[in-house]
């Protein structure tokens, strides 16, 4: 498999992002995959389990990768944080903003996230996922239970967010090379009856291991703050179950409800508190957003986290972002996708709350997450699902218990008054969103009774982006999944009509990469898609 060593200082950040414009496929190299990779002898490696637990700190630190920095941006933060509705560039990136904020997908940007799943794109490790798990599961699947539960968890919570951005992927077909030498595709419902099966594995062994009490093999392997604990990591991939079960929901209601009621009815459980919260460590670098925020001022609040935070006159606000310096005093968004002809214009809008970032751990899912999760299966009346409405309080409970706010949340969870203000762009009048625009959401916060089923999932899924922040993958996945929270399309469309701008980005399309070195297999993904290779087309489980 091809590496690619890139060191790239932050004046050259532009030139990092059109080097990966001839980086080379993932896929290429399959025959070696079986292959130690770190170049040391399985004796020296099999001290203490490092021959197969040093691996586990690549994959981690591979789902998103943090180190370089650039690399985090053009994988996640110029992608699915500006989709989310969560942070706009107020860089125009030298070329007046013709880019992914408008639509004009830039392939040596998307290569990235595609790039860190499958292959190597840091300057300092062999940084990737499906390689490493691939390595891993093969070594520990007849005699190291925990690390082969471990892996399949891991490697579900990666490759998900891949399937979310492309479709089809390379999965169950991983190193399975044809006669032509391509490599085929897994259709995204494939994949995703691939994840499931994997996840009930992996919580089938880990909840036999906890219940016997067995020694915890992986903790000083862990980058997250569960230590190894075989229990928690059970939680964590039954949620994760849970959250793809939901996912599917409008695209396959019978598998959706299999799954979802056979996570809920787990003797594992789901996660439930703020200790629960899955994190990665990134120690010793920063979170990359710190840098591109504070550091590079390449992100700044997106207009709709400006108008549902202030209209809600929601104590996060203040947790999630900075108060603008042109401002004082004030929190000011930027819509995605406007005229700006230099940095200059909006880079004094408000950042992200250093705060905020400072614990240096990337976070993925939340204990939050879990409770709209279970309000969601409630409204679908999936059995164990308990009470739609205790569900939804309770993620806003904990959100808050997470953000430090415990004490206005009994104010808040009675508000049935406050909806989404108006956005106003002090820079350009013709930005602004104004008071009774139909792109303004209605919803309030209180939950109501009598309210119809789609109403309360508006209500849902707006606290449950809320609560996200500032996870931009799954947000913008719950926004194309469900059409909320109401966001505000694009103002400069460079896509030459492959997205519609009020249908919104749908996908990413397959990275060049691909088509270089594996176009037999891209083309069939193509047919597996049901739709052209753009930006337009919508995923599976996305349904109008």
């Amino acid at each position: 498999m091809k590496s690619f060593k890139h060191i790239i200082s932050r004046p050259a950040v532009l030139t990092g992002i059109a080097a990966l414009l001839t980086m080379a496929a993932c896929t290429k190299g399959f025959e070696d995959l079986n292959k130690n990779p770190y170049g040391v002898s399985e004796e020296e490696l099999k001290w203490d389990y490092q021959h197969i637990g040093e691996p586990f700190k690549q994959i981690q630190r591979s789902i998103y990768v943090s180190n370089p920095t650039w690399v985090y941006q053009i994988q996640q933060n110029l992608m699915a944080d500006i989709y989310s509705g969560y942070m706009t560039p107020p860089n125009p990136f030298g070329n007046l903003n013709n880019n992914n904020n408008t639509y004009n997908l830039q392939d040596g940007w998307n290569v990235a996230l595609w790039g860190c799943a499958y292959g190597s794109y840091t300057a300092s490790s062999e940084s990737s996922v499906m390689p490493v798990c691939d390595y891993v599961e093969n070594l520990t699947k007849a005699d190291n239970q925990g690390f082969y539960a471990w892996s399949k968890i891991l490697k579900v919570l990666t490759m998900h967010r891949i399937a979310d951005t492309y479709g089809p992927i390379i999965y169950t077909k991983y190193g399975k090379v044809n006669a032509d030498g391509s490599v085929d595709y897994d259709s995204q419902k494939d994949a995703y009856y691939a994840f499931f099966a994997d996840l009930t594995e992996a919580v089938t062994i880990l909840a036999k291991l906890q219940a016997d009490g067995a020694p915890q093999s992986f903790t000083k392997f862990d980058l997250s703050p569960y230590a190894g604990n075989y229990g928690k990591w059970a939680k964590l991939a039954n949620t994760l179950r849970l959250r793809l079960a939901v996912r599917i929901a409008a695209a396959d209601p019978g598998k959706a409800k299999t799954e979802g009621e056979a996570a809920l009815a787990h003797t594992v459980g789901l996660l439930s508190a703020t200790e629960d919260d899955f994190t990665i460590n990134v120690t010793p670098v920063d979170h990359p957003l710190f840098s591109i925020s504070a550091g590079w001022k390449d992100t700044r609040m997106a207009a709709p986290m400006e108008s549902i935070l202030k209209g809600y006159a929601d104590p996060r606000l203040a947790k999630f972002f900075a108060a603008s310096t042109e401002f004082p005093g004030d929190y000011k968004g930027i819509r995605q996708g406007v005229a700006m002809a230099g940095k200059e214009i909006y880079e004094n809008f408000s950042a992200l709350n250093p705060d905020l970032l400072s614990n240096r751990r990337i976070q993925f899912m939340t204990a939050a997450e879990a409770w709209f999760l279970k309000s969601e299966a409630a409204l679908n009346k999936w059995a164990g699902a308990g009470n739609a409405r205790t569900n939804y309080e309770k993620g806003v409970e904990t959100s808050f218990a997470q953000h430090g706010v415990s004490a206005k949340y009994a104010d808040y969870i009675q508000d049935n008054t406050s909806t989404a203000a108006p956005y106003v762009d002090p820079k350009n009048a013709a930005n602004n969103i104004p008071a009774g625009n139909p792109l303004l959401s209605k919803i309030t916060i209180k939950w109501d009774d009598v309210a119809t089923d789609e109403k309360n999932l508006e209500r849902i899924i707006t606290q449950k982006w809320i609560a996200l922040f500032p996870e931009g993958q799954e947000a913008w996945a719950e926004f194309r999944r469900t059409g909320y929270p109401k966001l505000f399309p694009v103002m400069i469309n460079n896509s030459g009509g492959k997205i519609s701008s009020t249908e919104f980005i749908r996908r990413i399309n397959f990275v060049n990469t691909e088509y270089e070195t594996n176009p037999k297999g891209v083309q069939k993904a193509i047919t597996l898609l049901g739709g052209p290779d753009n930006g337009g087309t919508r995923l599976w489980w996305d349904k109008p």
